[in-house]
């Protein structure tokens, strides 16, 4: 076999006259007679420009040249030239073209049922692509993911390396524990009844690590949820996991802050200068979502006070309702020249799109400079001075007001104002805007059960100073969990973890687990915890939404070499299938009818 010089993108004119030897697919055929042949042959580097011309070669190797197609596997032996007929400035080697004296057909390919097109891809089924991955994967697109995927798996190991962390790795069958999300579950063979479960992430793992001295740990754990998948989530996903002893928050939020920032000057060459912090209730009250976008304003107001003096019914009686978060509100932001920009059918229609939130519609007004018209207008008159400096309102402005619970009134409007933003493209697409968002509510109460349940995971710890609120009033208990947020995509999300023993057994007792309950789930985690302990804390980034964020795609399934369908199926493989009845008695399970 010929053996390859160089890479089909690596030939500039500096290498004229040189013989050199490439190899790799067929990219595109043109046969412009007997006696001249031209091919693009592409590697996962690039392409280059293969002549074969009867003036220069045998005719032999022209006429084997005659018989390629696409996707064709090929070797050739040749000398670079100036390319023929001027360059080619869409390529890298558009100014050279290399002459063929010696061609091998490595492999023969059946006309394929897709072309590794970036062009054509955009108009492809997804579904088509993702059973016929291998070529899908060929696509220049995919190719430049999957070595990004690669930097900054390299960068990743590289940066915590010089920091002292230690890449360790955790089980894959471990015991099923509580952490929010259905387990993958695996059945014994030699422990008949009994099952494995898949890791959701390596927490317990972690913090075990932390209690037997290790100290600093890294690791790129793959992750199984057996969840609904979405556009930026997976079943099976790859963290980039971290832990830390002897830390308190500021220790973990300097130390990942500089990895994200050098990470993006890596990568895309882009500052991100010092990453801020923001509280959780200063994010919901104003951006009305815990992962805020602030490429953009439309920053939200609460006008409870002022819609209290009111006679709007719809704000008066929401003023009424009660939740686990205390009194109703009434919420509202102002879109600078909405009124111009925004239609009636648009405003309508978000009074429908609302109701998917949970809310009753989207009551709305303009200001006129003096005051409101249209809309709500007579029903905001008495409050119209105030409300106009509360919101900053200038004529031409359009208002949106949510009024209801505040868990509903919140997340209404929270939601509406991404939209609107997106539909009037208010979000600056090359701006890159992180934010620390700290100090969440340790717990929240389930109504239906009427318990508390821990809003990040059951091993957070609460603030320093909070401890003793966990007896006398957990609802106003503050944890020391942050997320790290970028143009408000949750790209990382960590805690400092508890580190004694009747801290977490108070945690167990609220979330409702039983002494017993919490032996059976977590005893050796509990009886870790009683031998010593550090202070630790740490950290996990989405591996995928990372990259998904650096090649700007907004669709996880683009940076997973083998990823799932919307329902959790591998269409390359046929995944998941049947097993014979044989395999099942091994493992001591059955298949139990559907009804």
């Amino acid at each position: 076999m010929l053996k390859r010089t160089h890479s089909c993108q690596a030939l500039r004119p500096g290498n004229i006259g040189e013989t050199v030897v490439l190899a790799g697919w067929v990219n595109t055929y043109r046969d412009h007679s007997k006696a001249l042949v031209f091919i693009d042959l592409r590697d996962r580097e690039g392409l280059t420009q293969i002549v074969f011309d009867t003036a220069d070669v045998p005719t032999e190797v022209v006429e084997a040249a005659q018989g390629l197609r696409r996707e064709d596997v090929i070797a050739v032996r040749g000398t670079v030239r100036e390319r023929g007929g001027g360059a080619n400035p869409k390529l890298a080697t558009g100014e050279i073209e290399v002459l063929a004296s010696e061609l091998e057909i490595l492999n023969k390919a059946e006309t394929p049922p897709i072309l590794p097109d970036d062009h054509e891809a955009e108009k492809m089924n997804e579904e088509i692509r993702l059973k016929n991955r291998y070529l899908d994967l060929r696509r220049p697109k995919m190719q430049r993911i999957l070595e990004t995927r690669s930097r900054v798996a390299q960068f990743t190991r590289a940066f915590f390396h010089d920091r002292n962390f230690l890449e360790i790795e955790t089980p894959l069958l471990i015991k099923s524990t509580p952490e929010g999300a259905r387990d993958f579950v695996v059945p014994s063979r030699l422990e008949a009844g009994d099952w494995y479960a898949l890791p959701q992430s390596p927490q317990l793992f972690k913090q075990i690590l932390m209690i037997a001295g290790c100290e600093r740990y890294i690791q790129l754990p793959k992750c199984l949820r057996d969840e609904d998948p979405r556009a930026d989530r997976q079943a099976e996903f790859t963290q980039i996991d971290l832990e830390m002893s002897f830390v308190d928050r500021d220790d973990v939020l300097e130390t990942m802050g500089g990895f994200a920032a050098a990470l993006w000057q890596e990568m895309l060459g882009v500052d991100v200068g010092e990453i801020p912090r923001m509280t959780w209730r200063e994010a919901m009250e104003t951006y009305g979502i815990d992962r805020p976008d602030l490429r953009f304003g439309l920053e939200i107001s609460d006008i409870s006070d002022l819609a209290a003096k009111t006679e709007f019914g719809v704000f008066t009686s929401a003023l009424e309702k009660k939740s686990p978060m205390g009194s109703g509100v009434v919420k509202a932001f102002r879109v600078p020249g909405g009124a111009e920009r925004l239609t009636r059918k648009m405003t309508d229609g978000y009074s429908e799109w609302i109701k998917l939130f949970g809310a009753g519609g989207v009551p709305t007004t303009k200001c006129n400079g003096e005051g409101f018209e249209s809309g709500v207008a007579r029903f905001v008159e008495p409050i119209a001075d105030e409300l106009m400096e509360r919101l900053g309102c200038e004529k031409g402005d359009t208002v949106f007001f949510t009024a209801d619970t505040w868990e509903v009134a919140t997340k209404a409007i929270g939601e509406l104002r991404i939209k609107v933003a997106r539909d009037l493209e208010l979000i600056d697409e090359d701006a890159w805007k992180f934010v620390w968002v700290v100090d969440f509510p340790m717990f929240e109460l389930d109504v239906e059960s009427n318990r508390w349940v821990a809003l990040h995971h059951p091993f957070t710890a609460p603030n320093p100073g909070q401890e003793g609120l966990l007896e006398t009033d957990p609802g106003n208990c503050i944890s020391a969990g942050y997320d790290l947020v970028c143009n408000g995509s949750e790209i990382g999300g960590g805690s400092i973890r508890i580190h004694r023993p009747e801290v977490q057994q108070k945690v167990f007792d609220l979330i409702g687990l039983t002494p017993e309950e919490a032996e059976m789930k977590f005893g050796f985690l509990l009886r870790a915890l009683k031998h010593g302990a550090p202070p630790h804390g740490g950290i996990a980034f989405g591996l995928d939404r990372l990259i998904m964020h650096l090649v700007g795609t907004d669709n996880i399934r683009d940076v997973i070499a083998f990823p799932k369908t919307q329902s959790g199926g591998d269409l390359m493989i046929d995944a998941p299938g049947p097993i014979d009845d044989e395999q099942m008695k091994e493992l001591h399970v059955r298949t139990v009818p559907t009804s």
